[in-house]
């Protein structure tokens, strides 16, 4: 059985290959240790996830992947006497399938008698990076999806359709952090979504967080949230823009801001993989993409077995999901082109 790679927590810039060996000195092996603190994945993973309940997501449970049924406009025609009504209006259907990826794991080995003399929880430290790990995964699946589902037709494409498709709004190269198209952008949005019949609630917009403190900074106070106190919103704290045109603003680093061609990795079942040098920022309704949830968050930690050998436990955080467009008339990107 191969050895196992420790994490150890108590060297200081950890610049050894092997710094739980023996031969190592113990002031260089637990050099940071002296009294305890907490913390925990979940708090860590709600805290940090941006795009979960901005889409929707739906538990998969005894089954390999979730259906959802579109359906189409129906028409309404005038009735001449005498004749029967048949029912014959029924709207078009169509449907989008969404599988769940293969297992995201992060993971890390806690020594016991590190534990035991740090001055911190190991555990707890851990269990938070491992939280911080998936949620990152998460949203930059959601988001590459809304981005996608921007660039797609509607897939009910019968009379009396066909129904609308994504949208994308070019604010011209080089203005990613040009704050008047931005807020231009925004406008644009609003009035595509309610052409489109979207409704107003759910409607979100995820920025670059430069692009995000450009509006603040850049553009006249009448855009931020008067609600602070002042007439500059809350100016000091950079929280003062909530919503734009009623569209709540969320600040991520985990969208493929300019991010060039991603590809396809293994382990994913649904597609993420475009074309993203030109992306500058997502607007949508919460029916752009979907999420199936089968396992977790959760965490699991090795038994008595593997910590009688190796002194220590196995701690993983463990998720199963995937992420597919639903309506992409609910899905619009900002591109720099």
């Amino acid at each position: 059985m191969a050895n196992t790679i420790a994490t150890s927590i108590g060297t200081l810039n950890n610049t050894g290959s092997t710094p739980l060996a023996l031969g190592t000195a113990y002031d260089t092996k637990y050099a940071t240790y002296l009294k305890l603190f907490s913390g925990e994945l979940f708090k860590a993973y709600e805290s940090s996830t941006i795009a979960k309940g901005t889409v929707q997501t739906r538990q998969l449970k005894n089954g390999k992947s979730l259906q959802f049924i579109f359906t189409g406009r129906m028409t309404a025609d005038y009735h001449e006497p005498g004749t029967p009504i048949l029912g014959s209006g029924d709207p078009p259907v169509a449907e989008k399938t969404i599988v769940c990826d293969d297992l995201l794991i992060s993971s890390a080995f806690v020594y016991d008698l590190d534990e035991t003399l740090a001055h911190y929880s190991l555990r707890s430290e851990i269990s938070a990076k491992i939280g911080y790990a998936l949620a990152e995964a998460y949203d930059k699946k959601v988001f590459r999806t809304i981005a996608l589902a921007a660039r797609e037709a509607h897939p009910i494409t019968a009379a009396p359709g066909p129904e609308p498709g994504g949208s994308v709004i070019q604010i011209g190269s080089g203005n990613q952090y040009d704050a008047q198209k931005l807020v231009d952008a925004f406008f644009e949005a609003a009035a595509i979504l309610d052409e489109k019949n979207l409704p107003k609630a759910g409607r979100s917009a995820v920025l670059n967080p430069r692009q995000y403190y450009a509006l603040i900074s850049q553009v006249d106070s009448n855009i931020l949230n008067r609600d602070f106190g002042n007439n500059q919103g809350n100016l000091n704290s950079g929280e003062g823009l909530v919503s734009i045109a009623g569209i709540d603003i969320k600040r991520s680093n985990n969208l493929p801001f300019q991010a060039g061609t991603i590809a396809a990795v293994n382990g994913e079942n649904n597609n993420y993989a475009g074309a993203f040098a030109n992306h500058a920022g997502l607007i949508y309704q919460k029916d752009a993409a979907a999420c199936v949830e089968a396992i977790g968050p959760q965490v699991q930690t090795t038994g008595q077995d593997i910590k009688t050998m190796y002194q220590g436990d196995i701690i993983v955080g463990r998720l199963a999901m995937g992420c597919g467009t639903l309506n992409p008339a609910a899905a619009i990107e900002i591109q720099t082109a």
